[in-house]
C-alpha cells in the first residue's frame, strides 16, 4: 500500500487540514496547522482528562508544537524530529507545522469525532 497526500480528500476545522487513509488497524494522517493551534485544550472537552487520549507516532516536518501531558510533564518537538505522543496529551503548535501520524484507527476515530463535535464540524 503506498498514497500521496494530494490523492487524499482534505477534512478541515477551522486552519486545521488533516488527508488520512487507514492501513489495517493504523491510521495514516497528513497534518498542517497554523501557529498556536488550536488555541486552548476546549476541542478535547468531553474525552477523559480533556486530553487526547490516542497514541500517535509521527515525523514533523515543519514547525514546532508543545505537549503537555496529565502527569504534568511537558516537551518540545522540532521539525526533523521523530515522535510518539502517548495518551493523555494537550499539542499547541508554536509555529504553523507540516507532519506526518500514524494513530489506532478506533482511538483516531473516537477522538477525532469529539473533536468536530467540539468545533461545530462533521465528524
Amino acid at each position: 500500500m503506498h498514497v500521496s497526500r494530494a490523492e487524499l480528500p482534505a477534512t478541515v476545522f477551522g486552519e486545521y487540514e488533516g488527508r488520512t487513509v487507514d492501513a489495517g488497524e493504523f491510521r495514516i494522517a497528513f497534518e498542517s496547522m497554523p501557529a498556536h493551534f488550536p488555541p486552548d485544550a476546549s476541542p478535547f472537552k468531553g474525552l477523559p482528562d480533556d486530553r487526547c487520549q490516542c497514541d500517535h507516532w509521527g515525523y514533523l516536518f515543519e514547525g514546532s508544537f508543545r505537549v503537555t501531558h496529565t502527569d504534568g510533564e511537558e516537551e518540545v518537538v522540532h521539525a526533523g524530529e521523530a515522535y510518539h505522543l502517548r495518551p493523555g496529551h494537550f499539542v499547541q503548535t508554536l509555529e504553523p507545522v507540516q507532519l506526518l501520524e500514524l494513530s489506532p484507527v478506533a482511538e483516531h476515530d473516537r477522538t477525532m469525532a469529539a473533536i468536530a463535535r467540539n468545533m461545530g464540524a462533521p465528524a
